[in-house]
């Protein structure tokens, strides 16, 4: 083997043990969110009922004995994704700190719980913000042509498409954070871009909130203050990085 390949070998060993760890961690996770899987089903229907109040309780469809193990598996899933992220981030962290110099290693380390907090915030914004307000305005507008069964497949497949992207976009001013600390993004480049920014913000708000000023100003109004946050966080590291470059100088 030539002396190229060895690192190459000696990534992919490493790479390896960390994905193995983070499925061992995942399998744990899911055999105990599958013994609590009633308790979490019933949290998470109870916001169709919060949805419809003119419906004292709301029973969801499945459509054969097959689906009832789909939708338990489905919601333990979610429930053991969410477990296992900070375990996720942290072999995530493990891998990449050989390439980081010590200082930009640590930078990252301190990351990891605000990594995950801004994952939480922005999974509790799409869940009790953006989901109910576009389930709501969505059987509202079909009940008014056709006959509308909550089938549980679609109930939490649409949940998963209106809550785990916002979970990504609350990393925003995190990311923009560490990047601006090792030299990559500046905030004068986010300064530069912002109405290019606001412009995309607008339309992503549009096409996933009901037609309505009102509604797009609710999904869009975060999403614009995410990315000033980010504006400030930026020069906040940016500083900070300038003065720890002239200290070791």
């Amino acid at each position: 083997m030539s002396l190229e390949e060895q690192p190459l070998v000696s990534h992919l060993s490493e790479l390896r043990k960390r994905i193995i760890w983070v499925l061992v961690i995942f399998v744990l996770n899911m055999i105990i969110t599958l013994v609590f899987v009633d308790p979490i089903y019933n949290f998470l229907v109870q916001d169709a009922s919060r949805m419809f109040p003119e419906m004292k309780e709301i029973k969801l469809t499945v459509l054969g004995p097959g689906e009832i193990l789909k939708v338990y598996f489905t919601v333990a899933g979610m429930a053991a994704i969410g477990l296992s992220i900070p375990f996720f981030l942290y072999h995530v962290w493990k891998f990449i700190k050989p390439a980081l110099e010590e200082r930009e290693a640590k930078v990252a380390f301190r990351y990891l719980p605000l990594v995950f907090g801004m994952f939480v915030a922005g999974i509790a914004f799409g869940y009790f913000l953006v989901f109910p307000l576009l389930y709501k305005f969505l059987y509202d507008l079909g009940s008014q042509r056709f006959i509308l069964n909550y089938t549980a497949s679609n109930y939490f497949s649409f949940m998963n498409m209106m809550v785990v992207p916002f979970g990504l976009i609350f990393e925003m001013p995190v990311a923009v954070m560490f990047l601006s600390r090792i030299g990559i993004i500046t905030p004068q480049t986010l300064i530069k871009v912002r109405k290019y920014a606001y412009f995309v913000m607008v339309i992503i708000a549009s096409m996933i909130s009901p037609p309505e000023l009102t509604s797009h100003l609710a999904v869009a109004t975060p999403m614009i203050l995410l990315y000033e946050l980010s504006i400030v966080v930026s020069k906040w590291s940016w500083k900070k990085r300038n003065a720890m470059l002239a200290a070791l100088e």
